[in-house]
């Protein structure tokens, strides 16, 4: 059974950068869609970002973007999580999770992380 395990969380300043990495534990990745969702304090998990199998098509949320990209190397079994201009709001556990289609919606992603913190402080 795949298994995501994400690292690259850390606390920066507003502005900066950081490039979150979700690999494969167990199967492979390779042919799966695969998401990046979130969820603050206090509030309800949320959708990130979402890449195809092959990675030609991306998903994002209206809150990231133009700041965040997802891809993807199948090759090394990897999904990525780029983030630009980072905001407080988007302080968040983030979570890669493995699906059957690369949607908004939480069940159609059946493999999960534990997640990395993300905090970007002002």
């Amino acid at each position: 059974q795949v298994q995501p395990v994400e690292s690259g969380g850390g606390l920066v300043q507003a502005g900066d950068s950081l490039r979150l990495s979700c690999a494969a534990s167990g199967r492979t990745f390779s042919g799966y869609p695969m998401g990046w969702f979130r969820r603050a304090p206090g509030k309800e998990r949320e959708f990130v970002a979402a890449i195809s199998w092959s990675g030609g098509t991306t998903y994002y949320a209206d809150s990231v973007k133009g700041r965040f990209t997802i891809s993807r190397d199948n090759a090394k079994n990897t999904v990525y999580l780029q983030m630009n201009s980072l905001k407080p709001e988007d302080t968040a556990v983030y979570y890669c999770a493995a699906g059957t289609a690369p949607t908004m919606r939480p069940q159609d992603y059946y493999a999960w992380g534990q997640g990395t913190q993300v905090t970007v402080s002002s």
